[in-house]
């Protein structure tokens, strides 16, 4: 696998910095401690990796949306001990820029990027008008800045990096850990982002945001990204036994054209997909073949969605294929002795609760009758409604629960779930009736369909596995340190404001090289032009005198401030 060692990142910054006519002066001291080496420069530090640092490897494993409640759950209905109950070492806080209860995306972008943000951005800095009176309000300057990941900070160190999921790879979570963009929705741009960033393994779903419409996909651009990947010299793959038969190189397993299938569904609707186990394991096998070592997130994605739907049996499921991932994690740092393996949900949602209003008799409340009705259920809410699809008479709601949730519902539970679906608030067939044979006929209770604000466990197992209470912010910070950089150094390497640099077009219709403009004539394919330089928004190349050059990093924009970012290393070229 391509790798990049820190000492080039380094290198190319005192180019830019040269460039720019920043110093004045030779390195004035050299600092080590026991995992990095940090160089001081006029007054601004430069951190090195140690090569013989205890931690060689990072594993993140995040079960998207949940609680507790959740791993109390499955660990009775599994009948044995979980692996997570061996890691738990403390909690996390989750509140973003905005709001006391977060969104995936400002939750992820936190623990990418080691900065609060506002919901519904990914990895960029929040807006002055989202700002919790607990917090300081941005600068000017750092409103809708890229801020650096732990993934992008991972690949500059030489490290091999990894995206695991079982949502469309364009999702909240993995997205934050690999673009930047203020609208989560965003997810054409998310994914070309993604494509460019080099990433050396990814696997989940979203084959629909490679390819353009015209082809039978997502993208409006024109553009063909399975090409691109084709021709980066990647292998693209969209069926499990294709990633089994993996043994080395750099690959994209994309295994569906939107979510994959949920763990409890796939081996009726989907067996052609792996599970979140076997893509983790792979993806650890392929990664592991750096010497540098790696960075690996990986997420249960689908726990949230099953709390979203207050849908025990798709949680309880969902959450025990993460734990099965979780161990495979383990299995591996277990053996290698130098992988901290750290996992933590990215916020609660659903507000779960073992004991509820129908289960007055709670002090009586017996493990088989926590798990009973969930032992009869074979599919997810999600999938019950495909089952009772547009026949919506009593008789079918009732024949599908009996068949594929062993439910003996009552005419006044589907009065109930009819009244609920019908009652224009846009509640879906399936979160209606799981929120109603939930209520009516287990003793798990639910508080919302939504997120939630509470601490969520943390989990970790390996060499300098941390404790205590954390913000979320801080996971970012502790994977950076342990890897031996620091983000705020990374930010400022891999995202250069032009117009720090440069000035704006003076339109005399020639760009001389101390100008720059941002070429709107295709406003889904901008590019940025410095001199006779052009740089595509959203890419990491650099086009010069007829040569494409690739860079460490993308060029990103911003439309609310009309600003464009770029790597230090394109000032060598331009």
């Amino acid at each position: 696998m391509e790798t990049k060692k820190r000492y080039v990142l380094f290198t190319l910054s005192i180019v830019g910095l040269l460039l720019l006519g920043y110093i004045t002066s030779a390195v004035d001291s050299i600092d080590s401690h026991a995992k990095s080496t940090v160089l001081n420069i006029n007054g601004n530090s430069i951190t090195l990796a140690d090569p013989d640092a205890n931690i060689k490897n990072i594993i993140v494993l995040v079960p998207d949306g949940c609680s507790q409640s959740v791993q109390t759950l499955a660990r009775w209905y599994s009948g044995k001990p979980l692996q997570l109950d061996e890691m738990m070492v403390g909690a996390v806080s989750t509140y973003s820029a905005d709001s006391v209860i977060t969104d995936s995306s400002a939750a992820a972008t936190a623990l990418a990027t080691g900065h609060k943000t506002t919901n519904g951005f990914i990895s960029v800095g929040r807006a002055d008008d989202s700002v919790l009176s607990i917090l300081e309000a941005p600068s000017e300057e750092v409103q809708y800045r890229p801020l650096a990941t732990v993934l992008e900070g991972s690949k500059l160190e030489g490290k091999a990096t990894g995206l695991v999921v079982t949502s469309r790879v364009t999702h909240a979570t993995p997205a934050a850990f690999a673009s930047h963009v203020d609208d989560r929705d965003n997810e054409n741009e998310i994914m070309e982002q993604m494509v460019y960033g080099d990433i050396d393994i990814v696997f989940g779903g979203g084959s629909g945001y490679l390819v353009p419409v015209d082809e039978g996909g997502k993208r409006k651009d024109g553009e063909n990204l399975t090409k691109v990947l084709l021709d980066r010299g990647y292998q693209f793959i969209d069926n499990k036994d294709e990633m089994l038969d993996l043994t080395s190189g750099r690959t994209w397993g994309l295994f569906a054209k939107s979510h994959m299938e949920s763990d409890i569904n796939r081996p009726l609707l989907a067996p052609e997909e792996p599970s979140l186990a076997e893509m983790t394991e792979k993806a650890i096998e392929l990664l592991s073949q750096d010497k540098d070592g790696f960075f690996l997130m990986v997420e249960g994605s689908q726990v949230d969605w099953a709390d979203h739907s207050n849908d025990p049996i798709y949680a309880v499921t969902s959450f025990l294929a993460f734990d099965e991932a979780v161990k495979v994690a383990v299995d591996f740092a277990e053996k290698d002795g130098h992988t901290l393996v750290l996992a933590f949900p990215d916020h609660n949602t659903g507000g779960m609760i073992i004991g509820s209003y129908s289960d007055s008799e709670y002090t009586s409340t017996t493990v088989k009758d926590v798990i009973k009705p969930l032992k009869g259920m074979k599919l997810n809410s999600p999938g019950v409604e495909a089952k009772i699809g547009k026949d919506l008479s009593p008789k079918n709601i009732k024949t599908q629960l009996k068949t594929w949730w062993g439910i003996d519902a009552t005419d006044e539970d589907i009065t109930e779930i009819l009244e609920l679906y019908n009652d224009g608030k846009g509640l879906s067939l399936d979160y209606a009736i799981s929120e109603v044979i939930s209520r009516n006929h287990t003793v798990i209770g639910w508080t919302t369909h939504g997120h939630c604000g509470e601490d969520v466990p943390l989990w970790a197992y390996g060499p300098d596995s941390p404790a205590g209470h954390m913000d979320n912010t801080e996971i970012a910070e502790y994977v950076a340190k342990e890897l031996g950089f620091d983000l705020n150094e990374t930010s400022e390497y891999l995202f250069v404001e032009a117009g720090e640099v440069f000035s704006r077009d003076n339109g005399d219709g020639q760009l001389d090289e101390n100008e720059y403009s941002l070429d709107m004539t295709d406003p889904l394919n901008p590019v940025l032009r410095i001199g006779d330089a052009e740089l595509p928004v959203s890419k990491n190349l650099l086009i010069k005198d007829g040569v494409t050059h690739e860079l460490d990093g993308i060029i990103v924009y911003a439309p609310e401030t009309d600003k464009v970012y770029i790597p230090y290393e394109a000032l060598s070229f331009v």
